[in-house]
């Protein structure tokens, strides 16, 4: 025990940086993607069917997994928000323990070794407004498999790599945009596995043969196989209903041009390019080290990851996470690899001292170009409050329906209410892809006879869910996300030509507004 109590005190200057985000990323409002993705993976426990009365266009396993806290939530008394969290920090603790436990630790410097003992609490928890984001549970996993990728480079064969191959498979499995990351690595492992003496062929015959037995990435790719098989058999409506839909209504978006000139996105890639000069810099061979080897990965699974963010063209903050995680990571291993080689410069200093350092400036980085802490800070004003607080004043929870062209407030207001969307879509983006521009003869809406089959699967869904069980509340966006052509859109306009949805719609009154937002419930 007294042993313990001297390493706790020992690494909490290192520590102390990242904690400071821990009431961040415990405070509201949770991310709006994350909190849509719980309550439909809830939904889906509930005895709703995924892709047919659950559309969205996410591919099937992020709803897998949520469905752990979803379960905890229906057989605790937390509700869905608290079990995800617990799930969540339970998850990164699983992949410090794997880092820790992956790496060569007596071939480290000093400083090295305690800015990569803090590493992972950074990724975690740094997030900010983005915890949980998909593109944050890969980037959390990616760093032991980046650390067993030294290893290996190394010819090691590091301690927990079935874990980490596993977990790694399913991290990277949660977005094909993810899957350059591994690509890279592994070609970066296969080259370093080459030896130097000799012809280029047989070396390189030699890697290969190194590389078939290990297991590692033998584990990602028996995920990936399984899971792709289980699209067809298991999910056949993601790729019969969903794909289809997202082709033709969901792609778009910013040219890397305009990413570029994206400050958080110029920055980053600028520090990127810098950094990565720095780690692949020609070296003479005598100084060439195993010390390379991290910061080389570091930089190619960022540079996978800035091309994963120009294929998926929004340039939302989710997507920049990765990037700016691993960039940031790389610097501070750069930085504490130059520390260890100037003992003049650190003799004296606790190690962890100087990692608290490093890990502050990760920090400060984060919250200069970053939505957090200053969401969490203004979240008494934020919308998320505001919707939440209607609802539950109105309402006082059950089923509501939602028409609404964006996830935020909606979600994570909806959560927070401890109220169930009983739209089969997050939002309207069906509608909106219908709608990109006003119809040529002036009117405001086509005909059902001219609706294309996602606009009019739409429009009937709602109307028939809505009459066949009325829910407890219509939440109504007066700004619809459509072009103005003579006039607004307005959604029950719109859904009141369907003579279902006019003859419930009768029995109901508006009952609450906030800002943009109106609250209809049934009349007493």
């Amino acid at each position: 025990m007294d042993f313990l109590r001297r390493a706790t005190w020992r690494v909490l200057p290192a520590l102390l940086p990242a904690l400071l985000f821990l009431p961040v990323v415990l405070a509201p409002p949770l991310n709006q993607d994350v909190a849509a993705i719980l309550q439909f993976s809830q939904r889906w426990l509930g005895g709703e069917h995924l892709y047919t009365d659950l559309i969205d266009v996410n591919p099937p396993l992020i709803f897998v997994l949520n469905l752990l806290p979803a379960t905890i939530a229906a057989i605790t008394r937390l509700s869905g928000v608290v079990a995800l969290q617990l799930c969540l920090f339970a998850y990164g603790g699983f992949c410090w323990r794997l880092a820790t436990r992956v790496r060569n630790r007596p071939a480290e410097g000093q400083v090295e070794r305690a800015f990569l003992d803090v590493l992972p609490v950074l990724f975690l928890l740094t997030a900010g407004y983005d915890f949980g984001q998909r593109e944050h549970l890969m980037v959390v996993a990616a760093l032991p498999y980046l650390l067993a990728a030294e290893r290996r480079a190394a010819g090691s064969r590091p301690r927990g790599r079935i874990a980490i191959g596993l977990l790694a498979g399913v991290a990277f499995a949660l977005k094909p945009h993810f899957l350059g990351v591994p690509a890279l690595v592994e070609a970066y492992v296969l080259l370093r596995r080459r030896p130097t003496d000799g012809a280029v062929l047989p070396g390189l015959r030699v890697a290969i043969h190194r590389s078939l037995r290990d297991p590692l990435p033998w584990l990602m790719a028996g995920v990936w196989a399984v899971y792709l098989v289980s699209l067809p058999l298991v999910f056949p409506d993601y790729l019969g209903t969903v794909v289809p839909l997202v082709w033709g209504f969901y792609l778009g978006g910013l040219t890397i041009w305009q990413l570029l000139v994206t400050p958080a996105i110029g920055s980053i890639v600028a520090l990127l390019l810098a950094l990565s000069l720095a780690a692949f810099r020609p070296r003479r061979a005598a100084s060439s080290t195993a010390a390379d080897a991290l910061p080389q990965l570091l930089a190619l699974a960022a540079v996978a990851a800035t091309v994963a963010l120009f294929v998926q063209h929004k340039g939302w903050s989710y997507h920049i996470l990765p990037i700016q995680l691993l960039t940031l990571g790389l610097a501070g291993v750069l930085a504490a690899q130059w520390l260890d080689r100037q003992r003049a410069v650190v003799a004296g200093s606790p190690p962890y001292s100087i990692a608290g350092v490093l890990a502050g400036l990760f920090v400060l980085y984060t919250a200069l170009t970053g939505p957090a802490p200053w969401r969490e800070l203004s979240y008494p004003q934020d919308e998320v409050a505001g919707v939440a607080g209607m609802l539950k004043r109105a309402a006082g929870g059950g089923r509501v329906l939602v028409l609404s062209p964006d996830v935020y407030p909606i979600y994570p207001a909806l959560n927070y209410a401890g109220m169930r969307s009983t739209s089969r879509s997050t939002d309207t983006w069906l509608l909106r892809g219908a709608y990109p521009v006003c119809l040529p003869d002036g009117r405001r809406y086509r005909e059902v006879w001219e609706m294309r089959r996602p606009e009019f699967f739409f429009y009937r869904t709602v109307a028939e869910d809505f009459a066949r069980a009325p829910p407890a509340a219509v939440l109504v966006d007066t700004v619809s996300g459509m072009p103005w052509c003579g006039g607004p859109f307005d959604f029950i306009e719109y859904f009141e030509r369907h003579p279902l949805f006019a003859e419930v719609w009768s029995h109901y009154q508006l009952t609450a507004q906030w800002g943009r937002y109106r609250l209809y419930t049934p009349k007493d």
